[in-house]
């Protein structure tokens, strides 16, 4: 009985971690990085709805992107904005992080998720910014 019940709490606590955790992405109908970004947060356990969109500046303006960290798409989880390519798992970093309202990487950095080109790979970091407007730095990736 007690195997059992050790059993079914495993089971339990398997299938709760393989819930995939609901983003939205807002993009333009024709960028490619836009589509290679959404299959890294697939494949790494975000169920994503892709929303194409005529003026993502509008979308940006909308959720309070500054134009300083833009990039060419923008994700909305828990009611915060994921800028660009921001990897999957800065993205559980900012929603564990409650006084920030987004996390951006400005720009279209060679060597992050959906921006692969080879071997090459540029510095980069993902931006935090708070509900005052003060920005931090929630992760530095290097380049080679």
């Amino acid at each position: 009985m007690r195997r059992l019940l050790l059993a079914t709490t495993l089971f339990a606590s398997l299938a709760q971690a393989a819930e995939p955790i609901a983003i939205d992405v807002h993009r333009d109908a024709n960028c490619g990085c836009c589509k290679d970004w959404i299959k890294h947060l697939e494949d790494n356990g975000f169920a994503v709805t892709d929303h194409v969109e005529p003026n993502m500046a509008a979308v940006k303006a909308k959720l309070g992107v500054p134009h300083r960290l833009g990039s060419c798409h923008t994700g909305v989880i828990d009611g915060k904005f994921v800028e660009g390519h921001v990897p999957a798992a800065d993205i559980l970093k900012l929603r564990a992080q409650p006084d920030l309202i987004g996390a951006a990487v400005p720009g279209m950095p060679m060597g992050s998720p959906g921006m692969e080109m080879g071997g090459r790979k540029d510095a980069y970091q993902v931006i935090g910014l708070n509900k005052q407007g003060r920005e931090s730095v929630l992760n530095s990736y290097s380049g080679n």
